[in-house]
């Protein structure tokens, strides 16, 4: 046998059908000797045997030929089960790496058209707030300290002091405007 021809999808496939085929038989002819020795046995008394001996005696060496009839069957399933790996493994491979790469390829381009259009939108609203006059932003963002906290001519003064400040507080009430909230 050409050794490159195993290479091949026709050889392999004529090797293992060939194989096959041959273990099939092998297990047929297992499975008939192992049925004709163990009638046969059963009825061949030896001197001394006791009851169920002679039964005994015939299902031990009948079950090693249905071992070699087992044992081929699992060859020929084998066999074919090459050849399936075989197929899956080398022959369509470069199949299934090709359309595993367009998969990919198309996933990462709808990755980069969604951060694309996430990003021109993110673009679009800071535009739109930078361009809107600050009386006109709805819903827009109070400031964070109130008017009266703050004193224009010392600005110095604009925050309150912390502990060991120039100026002692008494509560935290002293930090929030009076009258407000209620």
């Amino acid at each position: 046998m050409d050794i490159n021809a195993l290479f091949t999808d026709e050889g392999l496939r004529a090797f293992t059908a060939t194989v096959r085929d041959q273990h099939v038989r092998d297990a047929q002819q297992y499975g008939q000797i192992a049925d004709i020795v163990r009638r046969r046995l059963e009825q061949t008394p030896i001197e001394g045997d006791r009851w169920m001996a002679k039964k005994l005696r015939a299902w031990k060496v009948s079950r090693q030929l249905k071992a070699m009839q087992k044992a081929s069957g699992e060859a020929a399933s084998k066999a074919e089960a090459l050849y399936a790996t075989y197929v899956n493994e080398v022959l369509e491979l470069p199949q299934r790496r090709a359309v595993a790469e367009a998969k990919k390829l198309e996933r990462k381009n709808g990755r980069q058209a969604a951060v694309g259009a996430a990003v021109a939108s993110s673009l679009n609203k800071t535009v739109t707030a930078l361009n809107t006059p600050q009386e006109q932003a709805p819903g827009g963002v109070p400031q964070a300290r109130p008017a009266e906290f703050v004193a224009p001519d010392n600005p110095w003064n604009q925050w309150p002091m912390a502990a060991g400040g120039e100026r002692p507080t008494a509560s935290i009430n002293d930090y929030f405007p009076k009258g407000e909230g209620r």
